[in-house]
């Protein structure tokens, strides 16, 4: 690339390298940004449709989840790159709303794009978004409702409506997994400082192709994907006194260079009598502290395992460390790191701790722990497909549900809060005055794409959806009227139970003008990457993936 200088050429950018500047710049990036916030509009709500996107290696995903979409898909153009962020971040932080939040930076960039035609600035576009985003958090609060861990029913709800998009069955199946979630969330949920907390990690959640959907069970303990060292073993403690050990049943190898000089038989008998006995008293030190269960970090020797058995003790080797700390929350038991001075008030307490065979694999589950504060949600589904949309389902219900205890704030689904926010905010565009106001009114409309898409994927006329629903919100008791998508109207969802967490909405309009706000600012790519798959100059190219129909 060159440039004129007093009549002398100047190369500035390699050979081959791409440039695209100000008002075309600003065109791609829109563009780019509206069609990733298409790609996923479809899947939005419980009548969204789902997306098959196929690897180059032939690898399968079916799913309607929109943080996996665009995961999965293949995109190479950078500003489709920061829309797959904003997923990420909100699939990070709280776990659910990554479609609607990608929705919203779309509309954003759109309406962005109509005003920049009108030759008003980037920076005052920005500037109304910014000032819309602080009104619309602030209208969130006003409208949004408490929720305790005591609400059982509220949760459950919201772990309802977080699975709805996904088609992973019948109700009833979508209704008892949901129910699993509020009380496993429930069950690991801490207060601190008079706050709720609630560490996801403590929510393990294992999943295994058989069976079916609502073999779907929550397991209050821990499952060990791992099987009983010795066939000699009980296969089934009740009353179970569980010795986490973090050390191994094994003779520890020196770790100098020794040498040993053995010479007569006599000394290499006395020399294995003393390597078994030390392996007979680490089974007597874990004897004497009463435990009848252990579960190793490390290895068991096949000698120690033979005395184990002989005893009647469980035991399982090569246990993760992640399940360690899972066993020890849940079972009370400290992690011992050596086997001196054991005592048995270090040891877990399990109801029955078993080993199933599941789908042809033995799996040790630790269960009725008494008030266990780490619990395993075991997923099941007649496919390996069906195993993966369920548990995706799983940690966005259970990503929803603890964002809805710990912000301890619940608001209305079915695009009703959208609306709600967007109505206000159009009264606040008038008092604000100026070009910002413009801004504002783009942003408030970016908000209506939520409720125009549930209506669109539902099959309803989407004119007289939105029509219908500004209409009902202008009036006094029209707060919680949204999309009804099941009914196919226009109706007061707060009796329907569509409840959402009020996190999930301010994180989604959040990350979705942070993004907006980051394309804006932008009127110049460089490319240096030359004629080898550059960046495409113009229009929304260099996207999609093998597989996707990018329409």
């Amino acid at each position: 690339m060159t440039k004129q200088v007093s009549g002398d050429q100047v190369y500035v950018l390699p050979e081959g390298a791409n440039r695209v500047i100000g008002r075309d710049a600003m065109r791609v990036n829109i563009a780019i940004g509206y069609a990733v916030a298409n790609i996923v509009k479809t899947t939005l709500g419980p009548k969204g449709m789902d997306k098959m996107l196929v690897s180059d290696l032939g690898d399968i995903v079916i799913t309607n989840d929109g943080a996996t979409i665009l995961e999965e898909m293949n995109v190479d153009h950078p500003a489709a790159k920061l829309m797959v962020e904003i997923a990420k971040t909100q699939d990070k932080e709280v776990g659910d709303g990554t479609t609607t939040s990608v929705v919203i930076a779309g509309n954003l960039l759109r309406k962005a794009g109509e005003l920049l035609d009108q030759n008003i600035h980037p920076t005052v576009v920005i500037k109304g978004y910014e000032l819309a985003v602080k009104k619309a958090e602030a209208a969130l609060e006003a409208i949004a409702q408490p929720v305790k861990p005591t609400d059982k029913d509220i949760l459950t709800k919201i772990a309802l409506v977080a699975m709805g998009s996904k088609g992973i069955g019948s109700d009833s199946e979508k209704g008892k997994i949901a129910t699993l979630i509020s009380d496993a969330v429930m069950q690991v949920a801490e207060t601190k400082g008079g706050k709720h907390v609630v560490d996801l990690d403590l929510i393990k959640i294992e999943k295994k192709a058989g069976g079916e959907v609502l073999d779907t069970e929550l397991i209050r303990g821990v499952l060990v994907d791992k099987e009983v060292v010795h066939s000699g073993m009980p296969k089934s403690v009740k009353e179970a006194k569980i010795l986490l050990l973090d050390a191994a049943l094994e003779i520890e190898k020196t770790e100098v260079d020794a040498k040993i000089e053995i010479t007569s038989p006599d000394q290499m008998q006395s020399f294995l009598q003393q390597e078994e006995k030390m392996m007979k008293d680490m089974v007597e030190k874990i004897a004497a502290t009463k435990a009848n269960v252990v579960f190793c970090q490390k290895g068991i020797d096949d000698l120690v395992q033979h005395y184990l058995a002989k005893k009647g003790i469980m035991a399982a080797r090569r246990v993760k460390k992640s399940d360690m700390e899972k066993l020890a929350r849940a079972t009370g038991a400290i992690v011992a790191s050596s086997l001196e001075g054991l005592k048995e008030t270090d040891l877990g307490f399990a109801g029955i701790v078993e080993e199933k065979k599941v789908g042809g694999e033995a799996m040790v589950f630790v269960q009725k722990c008494k008030d266990p504060k780490s619990v395993t949600l075991f997923v099941r589904g007649g496919t390996d497909h069906v195993v993966s949309e369920v548990e995706r389902a799983v940690v966005d219900a259970r990503g929803a549900v603890s964002s809805a205890l710990q912000d301890g704030k619940y608001v209305i689904g079915g695009g009703s809060v959208e609306m709600e926010i967007s109505k206000e905010l159009h009264e606040y565009a008038v008092q604000i005055g100026g070009r910002e106001q413009l801004a504002i009114q783009a942003f408030a409309e970016s908000l209506e794409s939520i409720p125009r898409a549930l209506a669109e994927n539902a099959g309803m006329d989407v004119i007289d959806t939105i029509v219908s629903l500004r209409n009902k919100h202008k009036q006094k008791d029209g707060v919680s009227v949204g999309v009804d998508v099941m009914a196919g109207k226009v109706a007061d969802l707060r009796s329907s139970g569509i409840y959402e967490p009020a996190k999930v909405k301010k994180q989604a309009m959040a990350s979705a003008t942070e993004t907006a706000r980051l394309i804006l600012r932008i009127d110049d790519i460089i490319s240096s990457r030359g004629g080898k798959g550059g960046m495409p100059p113009g229009g929304p190219g260099g996207m999609g993936g093998p597989g996707m129909d990018m329409d």
